[in-house]
């Protein structure tokens, strides 16, 4: 079943006070915007002509099992950086406020540095103003990002690039202690890869903080994510090279303050590539046609419009169909993490349809301000009703009286929308089998 794209308009007349209430408080709601840097590249020494080049000859005649060394200094580049099908490469810097990679002068190509391998590490410095993704990994078993940060300097940050980190199609991948900023996409984005560790590291001033994207077997943990439009969102999207991504734990991590302006600029009419435009300043944690999602031990604090979004890909309102891929988000175990909602005044985003949603259509009153909120899309074909759980969607947080929760009816499009506060149903945390629903991978150690 397809819904129609949402238009909370039930009635204008009746919506008419609410709507001048909400204008003359908007104030109060604006999105916030981030032109923080982590380290000031000015006063570095300036690479001479000679250390560009030699740089970028050691790219391309590097020998396998070789280190790149690139000492501290401000590398003005014109060409892009390829590392391409090499094995057992260190690229090293000497820190990642010493060593620069600036590609604000590059013409041609997207990424600033672009790997396909095996078994490489890039760590100790940072990457500034990349035309399109800071760095991208693809097709590379065994990828190492380290202590990098990637990032714009740009004022006008809807010409920034799409990704900062970026490995795509890659397997045993480990993004530890990087920082990334102000992309118009997601920050940190990992896609169609297998075997993810994601850890120790900050994503800030992005419209997605950290985004897992048809991946299986993630592990995200010990991170910041903060002052992005979304902290941390799980997907699956339709049409890609590889299906549903399953199996994705996101625990230990500060999800904070994420209530940035959404600057995402829309790539054509298709579906990829525009599905983080919907994404409401305000959003925590969000879900998207997810599979096997564990979510636990996360402060989850002060994102004005909801602290986790469990949805399926019906509310984009882009055809929910395609080979290998299931609309629906199913399997989630939510529990024990912290909220906090914020300042009374922290009112939920108008700007984008799911934000409208929130705002006026749950459960516990106009303009508030939700700690997790689930479409309450299922399955009919696995059963003809939400009350069984056919999602098997388990939350058991500490202290859920206090929350606010909201379950929305939307199956019949936006002629009929409804919400309840009642979190039962999802507490009845059975998988198929009639077992306890666990979702409980080993630990990765690297």
């Amino acid at each position: 079943m397809a819904i129609k794209r949402i238009h909370p308009h039930p009635s204008f007349e009746m919506i008419r006070p609410l709507l001048l209430f909400s204008f003359a408080l908007l104030f109060f709601s604006c999105s916030t915007q981030s032109d923080e840097q982590t380290y000031d590249s000015s006063g570095l020494r300036r690479a001479t002509p000679e250390e560009v080049e030699a740089l970028v000859e050691a790219f391309i005649l590097a020998e396998d099992s070789s280190t790149i060394r690139i000492p501290e200094g401000f590398y003005e580049l014109k060409t892009q950086l390829i590392l391409d099908n090499k094995t057992a490469i260190r690229i090293q810097g000497d820190g990642m406020d010493k060593t620069v990679l600036s590609f604000r002068e590059l013409k041609s190509g997207g990424e600033g540095v672009k790997i396909v391998g095996k078994d490489i590490t890039i760590e100790e410095l940072s990457i500034e103003d990349a035309p399109g993704d800071g760095i991208k990994a693809q097709h590379t078993d065994g990828i190492t990002f380290r202590k990098i940060n990637v990032t714009w300097t740009n004022g006008d940050k809807s010409k920034n690039g799409t990704y900062a980190i970026y490995p795509v199609q890659c397997k045993n991948v480990v993004i530890d202690s990087c920082i990334a900023s102000h992309s118009k996409d997601a920050g940190i984005y990992v896609g169609q890869s297998e075997d993810i560790v994601v850890k120790n590291s900050l994503a800030f001033g992005n419209v997605a903080g950290i985004e897992i994207e048809n991946c299986d077997r993630a592990e995200v943990y010990g991170n910041t994510a903060r002052d992005n439009a979304g902290g941390i969102l799980v997907f699956n999207l339709p049409g890609l090279p590889k299906g549903d991504g399953r199996q994705t734990r996101i625990y230990d991590n500060d999800i904070v303050d994420n209530n940035h302006e959404n600057f995402a600029t829309p790539l054509g009419d298709g579906p990829n590539g525009n599905t983080v435009t919907m994404i409401p300043p305000g959003s925590g944690i969000v879900l998207l046609a997810a599979k096997e999602v564990e979510i636990f031990n996360n402060r989850i604090l002060r994102n004005k419009t909801y602290g986790v979004a469990i949805a399926s890909y019906q509310v984009t309102g882009f055809p929910a169909e395609a080979p290998n891929w299931s609309p629906y988000t199913s399997d989630i175990n939510l529990h024990d993490n912290s909220y906090d909602r914020g300042s009374l005044f922290s009112l939920p985003d108008l700007s984008r349809e799911l934000g409208q949603l929130v705002s006026l259509y749950n459960a516990h009153g106009w303009l508030k301000t939700q700690d997790i909120i689930y479409d309450g899309i299922w399955d009919e074909s696995v059963s003809a009703s939400i009350d069984s759980n056919p999602m098997r969607i388990c939350i058991q947080e500490p202290n859920m009286e206090s929350l606010r929760f909201t379950r929305f009816y939307l199956m019949e499009g936006e002629d009929n929308i409804d919400s309840f506060s009642d979190s039962s149903p999802f507490q009845k945390c059975n998988g198929p089998s009639g077992d306890k629903l666990s979702l409980t991978l080993p630990k990765r150690t690297n």
